[in-house]
């Protein structure tokens, strides 16, 4: 039997995002034009830290239009009910999606806190930056205004 949960809860969703190595955002370019990108991310209470080089198409949609959907994927599984039956087969996941605005982060003390989220999650540890490695990268942040989480499994009959 397949089953869907949507999750309601802030703390549901995190263990989503805590355990993504990556996420990929949904952008809207001034044509109307979708363009979606990977990006490592940091997460801390509420709030997805990105970053990149300050040039690029994403910067110049990005700061047009702020707006942006973010996806979290994890835990894909195939499962089936009967192996001669192609419409059996399903995928099992975890998903979120973040909905916010682009916040670009220029203050030197805020993107060494951003960049600490950052490697908090990949290395679980602070650095220190020189001013040139900080004025180098471009980083902004989305506070989640709005959210939606869903769980897609299996469930065996007893």
């Amino acid at each position: 039997m397949r089953k869907t949960t949507f999750l309601t809860q802030l703390s549901e969703i995190e263990v989503i995002i805590k355990k993504c190595q990556t996420c990929h955002v949904a952008m809207v370019d001034r044509n109307g034009k979708p363009y979606v990108l990977p990006f490592n991310f940091g997460y801390s209470e509420g709030v997805v830290y990105l970053h990149s080089d300050h040039k690029g198409k994403k910067i110049d949609i990005l700061k047009n239009n702020p707006s942006v959907c973010i996806n979290f994927s994890t835990d894909h599984e195939i499962f089936l009910a009967h192996e001669q039956v192609a419409c059996s087969y399903g995928m099992a996941y975890r998903s979120v999606l973040i909905y916010g605005d682009v916040e670009f982060i220029e203050d030197f003390e805020a993107k060494t806190e951003a960049m600490n989220v950052f490697m908090k999650q990949y290395a679980k540890r602070d650095f220190t930056y020189s001013k040139p490695a900080i004025d180098n990268v471009c980083l902004y942040k989305v506070k989640i205004q709005d959210f939606q989480g869903k769980m897609y499994h299996h469930e065996t009959l007893e």
